[in-house]
């Protein structure tokens, strides 16, 4: 047998494994890595987060990224330099995470990595009769399993596709495995740069279960404030927002989409929700004249009102608790636009699941790792394939 399967197949017989999950979002803040411990898989998993830290990233990184990030026209030789250069900048910050927590690169069985998100193209946005669902994520996995010595699984989102889904989102995975609890309706709120939600019904019925984009999270907001704010790069506590006025003309011109009437689940990104996008509504509401401060407490109310309207479509007559994560949960005028709008919602954190909120999506790939290598049991319902994902790179 060969040593590199006879490898895969030792990890697999483990009664315990260390994956270390990576996550990098549209955002570009940095690399979340979370070092986690697990025993078991499927409804059966058990899992222990030991580490976890968001190294950021430097402005030549975000630099880079943004040359080719959700632009329908690259240059191509950039793209396939920065394929392999984020897999070995992942690599670099994985090794100096491992010296400073004093963990031996051999104590880790698998890296699970998402890579960085280019361009996500679902066919509901890109309406080409000849041509199905896509989304391109880069960072080589080869390139961190070489420079790491670590097996590393990667590209996950590809399977998703290939078995009927859109790529996005894959949280329903995780969640489901992790945090469905009988007698309990949960909905695992995320709001990174695209918000979206997992509904977990306390009956455990997978056929009940589904996960779905709902709109911008923090993708406009970050955006606007990267271009009309030099130096930063969000609306850190909502400092701009708070010092504007929400202008309802234009707020009404932001939600006139077609995305915001399609049924559950459904996927979205900065391809659609981007800077062109409000020029757009800006310009069909006549409000090319407010200042900054009042746009961003617009997007603001947006983002907040959109993740609103779709819990009000799932929570209906159904008694829930929502547990928030993601960068958004740390901007206090949008928690506040959505919770004031929901006052019978009871809003806790993933924190009182025992998941760290921040470290919430770097754990969902190593869940997805962890159930390539020793799950694939598990029934996900009817709207998300029941598949194992991810490609594996070999060390050497």
């Amino acid at each position: 047998m060969n040593k590199n399967i006879a490898h895969l197949h030792s990890i697999a017989q483990k009664e315990t494994r260390i994956i270390i999950g990576l996550m990098s979002g549209t955002s570009l803040d940095g690399l979340d890595v979370a070092l986690c411990n697990f025993k078991g898989s499927g409804n059966e998993i058990e899992m222990n987060l030991l580490q976890f830290e968001t190294v950021p990233y430097d402005d030549f990184f975000k630099k880079e990224i943004k040359s080719i990030f959700s632009k329908k026209q690259i240059d191509l030789e950039k793209l396939t330099l920065l394929n392999a250069w984020v897999g070995i900048q992942h690599a670099e910050i994985i090794i100096a995470l491992l010296q400073k927590w004093n963990i031996k690169n051999t104590d880790v069985d698998i890296i699970a990595s998402h890579g960085q998100t280019i361009y996500h193209a679902p066919k509901t946005l890109h309406g080409l009769t000849d041509f199905g669902n896509a989304t391109l994520q880069i960072g080589d996995g080869d390139h961190i399993a070489v420079k790491t010595g670590i097996i590393t699984i990667s590209d996950f989102r590809q399977k998703n596709i290939a078995a009927g889904g859109e790529g996005a989102p894959l949280a329903i995975y995780g969640d489901y495995i992790l945090l469905s609890k009988l007698g309990e309706n949960r909905i695992l709120l995320n709001i990174g740069g695209i918000a979206n939600f997992t509904y977990l019904p306390g009956d455990k019925n997978a056929d009940n279960i589904f996960c779905s984009d709902v709109g911008p999270g923090n993708t406009m907001m970050d955006a606007y404030v990267q271009k009309h704010f030099p130096a930063k790069y969000y609306d850190e506590n909502a400092s701009f927002a708070l010092h504007g006025k929400v202008e309802d003309t234009l707020l009404a011109s932001l939600k006139d989409n077609e995305f915001f009437t399609k049924p559950f689940p459904k996927t979205t990104g900065p391809e659609l929700f981007n800077l062109v996008y409000l020029a757009n509504a800006q310009q069909a509401s006549n409000t090319n004249h407010l200042n900054a401060y009042d746009v961003m407490a617009t997007l603001n109310k947006f983002s907040a009102d959109m993740i609103v309207t779709a819990i009000e479509q799932i929570s209906t007559n159904t008694n829930v608790v929502i547990y928030g994560s993601g960068g958004g949960m740390h901007n206090p005028l949008l928690m506040q636009n959505i919770t004031e709008q929901l006052p019978e919602i009871v809003f806790k954190t993933t924190g009182e699941l025992g998941i760290n909120p921040d470290a919430k999506e770097a754990i969902l790939f190593a869940v997805l790792a962890n159930e390539a290598f020793c799950g694939g049991e598990t029934n996900f319902g009817k709207t998300a394939p029941s598949v194992g994902m991810g490609k594996i790179s070999f060390a050497g």
